[in-house]
């Protein structure tokens, strides 16, 4: 086939690419199809320019759309090829070499250059900077407003105190995505060091302490079980980042009734934290899920939309050698989890 006639063919799989790619792309996401085509009629004449231009002279720089677009298109143009014979082997290979160019233009804008950091190599590492940023001004927000609800106390005002909960919680909320997601980022340094002596009811303390202004501002009492023997041999902060996940979700999602968490004795060497609530229960279907990364799309019940909170205490529980388990009803959930902790 002659210069002009795979030119013509190729034009012809360019603008059958960019149909299938417009359907493609509208389907999902919010745009109509006929704005995505729009977008990519600014590359499908970029690349009709470039085959009609064979000096290479003044050849326009490729314009700059989503990387999805030209990936996406790419690959409809190779579909369309493959069914179009005896094409000139050079045309070809420089129009693939011209969507590489609008993918490359992609690339080198900010926005390219930040999403490039984010799913590259050091994704992990672009992440964690990223909710430490996050995470530093929303622990400033949570301790000023701690402080402003003890000094309402001298002199009570019912409705700054329900505000100031309100801010409260929802800084909380924030923070514990923020973390949850620092160490989903950080995979298996979520328990660092050698096992230590730790108070179990200083622990959980300390997990009522922080959840404690969610419980007031929704009148939810906090119920806290502790065992007989107090210290133990044990990573100290993966528990107590396990059960504040854990509060932090029941106290969520429990609108009446009560949250309560403890500790209960197996064995001298084996105890079982628990936290249970009188909040709505887990159907079946997502209970399978419920743990292992995302939920099924649009399942929004009992945890947030990333799922990464009970991904979380799964994975630092089953690093302490545990397995967290879920018994739910129609009156409640109870999440736990065994582990061994040597007394001393």
């Amino acid at each position: 086939m002659n210069s002009s006639n795979t030119a013509g063919s190729l034009v012809r799989a360019l603008e059958l690419a960019a149909d299938r790619t417009a359907t493609h792309i509208a389907l999902g996401t919010k745009q109509t199809r006929r704005e995505v085509r729009e977008r990519l009629n600014e590359v499908v004449n970029w690349l009709i320019m470039g085959l009609e231009n064979k000096t290479h002279e003044s050849a326009p720089v490729p314009p700059v759309i989503a990387r999805e677009y030209v990936s996406t298109l790419k690959v409809n143009f190779l579909s369309e090829l493959a069914a179009t014979p005896d094409l000139n082997a050079n045309e070809v290979v420089r129009t693939l070499i011209k969507l590489d160019e609008a993918e490359d233009a992609w690339r080198r804008t900010d926005r390219g250059k930040f999403i490039s950091r984010l799913t590259g190599a050091d994704c992990a590492d672009a992440v964690v900077a990223i909710a430490h940023d996050i995470r530093s001004p929303l622990c400033s927000i949570l301790l000023l407003v701690d402080a402003l609800r003890r000094a309402e106390r001298s002199s009570p005002n019912p409705i700054r105190d329900r505000q100031l909960g309100l801010i409260y919680g929802a800084a909380f909320g924030l923070s514990t995505t923020v973390s949850n997601l620092i160490g989903a980022a950080r995979g298996d340094d979520l328990v660092q060091g050698q096992p230590m002596l730790f108070s179990i009811s200083e622990t959980m303390h300390s997990v009522s302490a922080i959840v404690q202004p969610m419980c007031e501002e929704k009148g939810i009492p906090l119920g806290i079980e502790f065992p007989e023997h107090d210290v133990r041999l044990g990573h100290a902060a993966g528990i107590q980042q396990s059960l504040l996940n854990l509060a932090s979700n029941a106290l969520r999602y429990t609108d009446a009734g009560s949250v309560a968490m403890g500790c209960s004795e197996l064995s001298p060497d084996r105890v079982e934290f628990w936290v249970e609530d009188t909040g709505p229960g887990v159907p079946d279907e997502v209970l399978e899920r419920l743990c292992y990364g995302f939920p099924p799309e649009g399942v929004k019940l009992r945890f947030s939309s990333a799922g990464l909170g009970l991904a979380i205490v799964r994975t630092l529980v089953e690093a302490m050698g545990g397995t967290l388990q879920v018994d739910t009803g129609t009156e409640g959930t109870r999440f736990s989890f065994v582990l061994s902790l040597p007394t001393m």
